[in-house]
C-alpha cells in the first residue's frame, strides 16, 4: 500500500513515506530542560525549552500512531569522562560543568538523572535511544547504520537546541544523504534570535540542508488523526 504523503514546508512541499520516515528527537533531557541541569548552569532560562513539550508528544503519538521509527538522543559521557574532549570540560568556566554534581547528578553523565529524557517524552519498548559525546547525532555514534539498516531516507527532526544540536544533526544527516524536515514549533533555543536564524538557514538557498515546516501541516499530512 502506498502511504506515501505531502509535507507543507518551506522552501517547497516534499513527499514523504511514513515506512521509509523517522521521528528523530534530539536531546530533551532534564540537564538541558529542567531547572538545575546543565543549561540553567550555563546561565540560561529553560522555560523557552520547555515551551516545546507539548508539540513534540503531539508529533510523537502521531509518529508511534502510524508506526513511524522514534528515535531518541541523549548528550552525555561515560562517568570517566573519557569521551569529553577537554575542551568541552573547560568551557564556560563554570562553578558546575560536566561531571561536576549538581541537583540531578553528574552534569551530562550517562545514568545521572540529569541525563535522563524528561517523562512527557520518554522512549517507549522499541524505539531506540543513541547516546551521543558530542552535538551531532552522527558524531561516534552508530545512528547512520540504525537509518540504513531501518531503509530510512526521511527525518522529522524536533528537539533542542535549534542552532546546536538540531543544526549540527541536520548537517550531518544531509550529507548523508537524508532529507530533513524540521518541524519548527517542535524545536527550541534559550534564544529566540538564534532559533529563528537557525531554522532560516537550513531552508535557505532552496533548502540547502533541508525543509522547515509545521506541526499542523504535518499532523494533516501523516495518515493518522491529528491529536489534539
Amino acid at each position: 500500500m502506498n502511504t506515501s504523503c505531502t509535507i507543507q514546508a518551506d522552501p517547497y512541499n516534499i513527499e514523504c513515506d511514513p515506512d521509509h520516515t523517522a521521528l528523530l528527537i534530539i536531546d530533551m533531557q532534564r540537564d538541558f530542560v529542567q531547572p538545575g541541569g546543565f543549561g540553567e548552569h550555563l546561565g540560561n532560562d529553560v522555560e523557552p525549552l520547555q515551551e516545546v513539550i507539548e508539540p513534540i508528544s503531539r508529533l510523537l503519538d502521531a509518529a508511534r500512531e502510524c508506526g513511524m521509527t522514534v528515535i531518541h538522543t541523549r548528550e552525555g559521557h561515560d562517568p570517566n569522562l573519557a569521551d569529553c574532549p577537554e575542551n568541552k570540560l573547560q568551557r564556560g568556566n563554570l562553578d558546575i560543568g560536566i561531571g561536576d554534581e549538581g541537583p540531578m547528578g553528574r552534569v551530562l553523565v550517562r545514568g545521572e538523572k540529569g541525563h535522563g529524557i524528561i517523562d512527557e517524552l520518554a522512549p517507549i519498548s522499541g524505539e531506540t535511544v543513541i547516546d551521543k559525546p558530542g552535538k551531532g547525532s552522527f558524531y561516534a555514534t552508530d545512528l547512520d547504520l540504525r537509518l540504513r539498516e531501518a531503509d530510512i531516507e526521511t527525518l522529522f527532526v524536533v528537539g533542542v537546541t535549534a542552532e546546536v544540536c538540531v543544526h549540527s544533526t541536520v548537517r550531518e544527516a544531509n550529507d548523508r544523504g537524508y532529507n530533513c524536515i524540521v518541524v519548527e514549533d517542535c524545536v527550541g533555543s534559550y534564544f529566540d534570535e538564534f532559533r529563528d536564524v537557525g531554522l532560516q538557514m537550513i531552508k535557505a538557498q532552496g533548502g540547502i540542508f533541508g525543509w522547515v515546516s509545521e506541526l499542523d501541516a504535518v499532523l494533516d499530512a501523516l495518515p493518522v488523526d491529528a491529536p489534539t
